[in-house]
């Protein structure tokens, strides 16, 4: 509860007008030289193309306890658009900096900081900080270190997606080598991470997609990380899956990060006592449940957010988390998502490529 009161406390510096916790490609810049850095800004809600901006900033002073960091590179997920169109349940005070998720370095630390120097990679530890900036001041606490070796994009895209796809993998069921997890939006960043781990795990992906007109680049891209089986939606409802499973068990785990259609084919597969975990919605439709399969097959229906895990479970445990999949990235299992690098200047680019339909790289904002 401390550490989520210390991160609350942070994320309140905005409503005081400092654009805090995540802030300059160089010290040596002009404007860092004179206490200004840049940072996509919003001032009000709406749809980011229209409210966000670039704007110059003065970077807060640094205290006994904080950390003063670079941000070298943050990503666009579809949780920081409805931060900024004003639909996502946590909304930090207004006007606020755009972005949940990045790496930076640090550059300079308060006299009371004891567990992080210059030159250290680190990554935020909760939503909502604003990490589509140049230059960051905060809490110590409200950051956690990674290793400085492992790659940058590996390092921007760590704090979300992986620790997503890890969790559900390993809190819903009890699963072992051989056994089976079906998900929907497979090509997205909590897709690809749930094939490299669940291969790490020994475990065995049928991968749902959308049909379109790159089809196979797409089964082959993901293929390749290591999935199992990739399908379409309209195969999933065909009878022949009924023949996939003479060859490997039925999943007893589901991931929906659709909702809609997509979610109730998943659970006609499920086996008998599984369980469905929704993540996200992006089909913007409630998820339905059969009666059936409540009451002959009992699967059990269940949701979660990576946000509210991190603050039930505090630092140690997401420090744990955190260096588990630092391991798997370190060893060559777990890559980074597809992704298109876009600097800062150009972040409509990025914001535009970003809501159009069937583009599988994530875009990853340059500072």
């Amino acid at each position: 509860m401390a550490f989520r009161r210390l991160c609350e406390r942070v994320r309140a510096s905005f409503s005081r007008g400092v654009l805090c916790p995540l802030q300059s490609r160089t010290l040596a810049s002009s404007a860092a030289a004179r206490g200004r850095c840049e940072a996509l800004v919003y001032h009000k809600h709406g749809e980011p193309l229209r409210v966000i901006q670039l704007e110059t900033y003065k970077v807060p002073q640094l205290h006994d306890s904080d950390i003063r960091a670079q941000m070298l590179a943050a990503p666009i997920n579809p949780s920081d658009i409805n931060m900024v169109q004003g639909i996502y349940p946590i909304l930090p005070d207004l006007p606020a900096v755009g972005g949940n998720e990045g790496v930076g370095q640090v550059l300079d630390v308060g006299s009371k900081v004891t567990n992080l120097k210059p030159g250290d990679w680190v990554i935020p530890s909760d939503a909502g900080l604003g990490t589509w900036r140049k230059e960051a001041v905060g809490n110590m606490n409200c950051f956690i270190k990674v290793p400085n070796n492992i790659p940058l994009l590996c390092a921007a895209t760590l704090g979300v997606n992986p620790c997503t796809a890890y969790r559900m993998l390993c809190d819903f069921e009890t699963l072992k080598p051989g056994d089976s997890v079906i998900q929907n939006a497979a090509n997205s960043g909590v897709g690809q991470a749930t094939i490299q781990i669940a291969k790490a795990m020994g475990l065995k992906t049928i991968n749902v997609i959308r049909n379109r007109p790159d089809l196979q680049q797409l089964t082959d891209s993901l293929m390749s990380m290591g999935a199992d089986y990739v399908i379409t939606e309209e195969e999933l409802r065909k009878p022949e899956m009924k023949e996939l499973f003479k060859e490997i068990p039925k999943p007893r785990l589901a991931l929906n990060g659709v909702g809609g259609k997509s979610a109730t084919e998943m659970l006609r597969h499920l086996e008998k006592g599984g369980t469905l975990v929704t993540y996200g919605g992006m089909a913007k439709q409630p998820v339905t449940i059969p009666v059936s399969a409540l009451i002959f097959n009992n699967v059990k229906i269940r949701g979660f957010w990576i946000t509210q895990w991190k603050r039930q479970h505090g630092r140690d445990l997401l420090q744990e988390m955190i260096s588990k999949l630092c391991d798997f990235i370190q060893a060559g299992v777990l890559t980074a998502p597809v992704c298109s690098k876009v600097k800062l200047q150009d972040y409509q680019t990025a914001l535009t490529a970003a809501a159009t339909p069937f583009i599988s790289s994530k875009q990853i904002l340059i500072m």
